[in-house]
């Protein structure tokens, strides 16, 4: 068996590499959301952030890259099947929806988050610690929710569905 790169179909590894880079973008989220945030309910607040930001610390670069695999993998498709004009077209709201919430979550990894967030939730967690960790899963939770909803109509849409 020969390994010819000009017989290799690039549309279909863009497709797989945004299909991963969206299981490791928002597996992450899930995990956050679903299992880290709830499980520091009873935590102190020094105890909870700091544990917080240990993980957030290693996730945070994974999520970026992974947002830009699914952003230059998405713009790839985009040109090498010509699909362009669907944005012009209401019938593929979908893709709206997945550009959009890769919008909020590019804003939120490489603006908000780094260089606001951080420091809001330290000030704020130093003297409502419990509030600001419920309004941080509360956060996380509609992230995710948003989330989900794009990859099933991204799904639903690219098979038909709609």
């Amino acid at each position: 068996m020969s390994f010819d790169l000009a017989t290799i179909n690039w549309g279909i590894v863009a497709r797989a590499i945004h299909i991963l880079a969206v299981v490791v973008w928002i597996g992450g989220v899930w995990f956050v959301t679903m299992v880290l945030l709830p499980g520091m309910k009873n935590k102190p607040a020094e105890k909870w952030l700091q544990e917080f930001d240990a993980i957030e610390h290693g996730f945070a670069p994974q999520a970026r890259i992974s947002a830009l695999l699914v952003l230059l993998s998405g713009l790839y498709m985009l040109y090498r099947y010509g699909l362009w004009d669907r944005f012009a077209r209401g019938t593929y709201w979908w893709m709206h929806l997945m550009v959009g919430i890769w919008l909020i979550f590019a804003v939120l990894l490489f603006f908000i988050e780094p260089f606001v967030f951080r420091r809001v939730v330290h000030r704020r967690a130093a003297s409502a610690p419990q509030s600001t960790l419920t309004l941080m899963l509360w956060l996380h939770r509609g992230m995710l929710a948003l989330s989900l909803l794009a990859i099933f109509a991204a799904v639903g849409g690219a098979h038909g569905l709609f």
